[in-house]
């Protein structure tokens, strides 16, 4: 999900666009992030011009993100709108991660 670390942006696209959070779980913590991860997922789900959301996890424990989460929303302005909410800003995720908007630019469906 989305972090408290979003920068404010002013982004004007009306496309759908692709959230991608990537999370620095320390190894013994995935319980915790989870919990953590599905009470954000549960309020943003709510949120309107929310499409989707899938959580991946690492087959490395190694990796240095072992868990990303790609979520969908119908545009940039409704993903602002979710995370400006107070419910989103008092519980955030309490784990390191890096999360950014993006569109599609090319597509390869089979």
């Amino acid at each position: 999900m989305a972090s408290n670390k979003i920068r404010k942006e002013t982004i004007t696209n009306g496309e759908p666009v692709v959230l991608i959070n990537a999370f620095e779980v320390p190894d013994g913590q995935d319980e915790a992030f989870l919990q953590a991860w599905e009470r954000t997922r549960a309020f943003l789900s709510t949120q309107e011009g929310y499409l989707s959301t899938r959580l991946h996890r690492s087959l490395s424990p190694s990796a240095e993100f072992r868990f990303v989460n790609v979520a969908r929303w119908e545009s940039p302005q409704a993903f602002q709108a979710a995370i400006s909410q107070p419910e989103f800003r008092n519980a955030p995720v309490p784990f390191p991660s890096h999360p950014s908007l993006y569109e599609v630019v090319r597509e390869d469906e089979r």
